[in-house]
């Protein structure tokens, strides 16, 4: 849902993104799985 959003131009993927990761983060989760693990790695570095 996040990145047909983000292709409409409705949200900006990355910012949805980390903000749900740092979400998932604060609930307590140990370890996140997910589909952007090479776009949150590119977005961390920058």
């Amino acid at each position: 849902m996040v990145k047909a959003a983000a292709e409409k131009g409705w949200l900006d993927e990355r910012q949805a993104v980390l903000e749900i990761m740092t979400g998932l983060k604060r609930a307590g989760a140990d370890l996140i799985v997910t589909y952007w693990a090479r776009e949150l790695a590119e977005w961390m570095r920058r």
